[in-house]
């Protein structure tokens, strides 16, 4: 398409409505990514825990592409190397060993932004260590959940494959809860100049859903009592949309719009994973005391 000048004019942009992006497309994309999830969870644990690494190196990845935006240039090789090993440490060894694993990670890429020299080391290494707690050390208690239910070569339906479904159904719960209901009834904005379309009485749809959804779960598939899953939907439904927050912060002081394009109709990888990072801890917290 070209002007009355000659010169070219891009195509507008597609207007999806009040829901934002392409819905047919991100909800395809979604049920891969889940059938993915779900058949390396009950089919062995193992390529699970490979499949979650894979993901939280492309995390690290795409992070590490937006702070360049900052001038800010995160060493990749010991965040991505050290992020897997926490992981399977995690799974191995427990909660004591991942805290041992996150701190020798640490300390080895403060050492490897030596040979970079002085400037902007602090500013490098700050940004580095933030990276990884936000990735590597959040995601990595996927592991202690999935540690729940027995050694590195079980299978099953035991206690951390359930503690996994939890999480991720509740997860969802608040997604699609807070999408509906602002979709449908968002009026008033609750933080306009973080997120413009995150609304009150979207978040009041996430917490309906996550707290009937945990219920649901904690009593029929865990066992436990209806006010433990009470209180599991309230933990994720807080701690969800502070996640989702977080990450719109992060992106509008990089000054992008999604952290890459990766997933057709969702963004990037870390467009999916804020809310669960922001939750996995806490559930895990929860389960580990209050159900297991």
């Amino acid at each position: 398409m070209v002007d009355t000048t000659g010169s070219a004019v891009p195509p507008p942009k597609k207007d999806y409505g009040r829901a934002g992006r392409n819905l047919p497309l991100a909800i395809a994309s979604a049920v891969v990514l889940l059938a993915a999830a779900g058949l390396t969870l009950f089919i062995w644990k193992t390529a699970f825990i490979a499949l979650v690494v894979v993901v939280l190196v492309a995390g690290i990845w795409e992070l590490r592409r937006g702070l360049l935006a900052k001038d800010v240039d995160l060493p990749e090789q010991p965040l991505m190397l050290g992020g897997a090993l926490m992981m399977v440490v995690a799974y191995v060894w427990g909660a004591d060993a991942l805290v041992t694993a996150t701190a020798v990670t640490g300390l080895t890429i403060m050492l490897w932004l030596l040979h970079r020299g002085v400037d902007g080391y602090v500013r490098t290494a700050t940004a580095s260590v933030f990276a990884l707690i936000y990735l590597p050390f959040l995601g990595s208690f996927v592991a202690l959940m999935l540690r729940e239910g027995g050694t590195w070569s079980e299978t099953g339906i035991d206690a951390g494959v359930k503690g996994i479904i939890a999480f991720v159904l509740v997860t969802i719960a608040s997604d699609i809860g807070g999408y509906v209901a602002g979709v449908l009834f968002g009026k008033h904005p609750m933080a306009p100049v973080i997120s413009p379309k995150k609304s009150w009485e979207g978040f009041a749809g996430s917490a309906v859903a996550t707290i009937l959804v945990g219920m649901a779960l904690v009593v029929w598939m865990l066992n436990g009592h209806w006010y433990i899953g009470a209180a599991l939907g309230a933990i994720a439904v807080v701690m969800a949309v502070l996640g989702d927050l977080v990450e719109s912060v992060i992106k509008r002081d990089l000054g992008v719009k999604d952290m890459s394009q990766i997933i057709p109709g969702h963004g990037g990888i870390m467009d999916r994973l804020d809310s669960l990072l922001a939750t996995i801890a806490p559930i895990w917290l929860l389960l580990h005391y209050a159900v297991f």
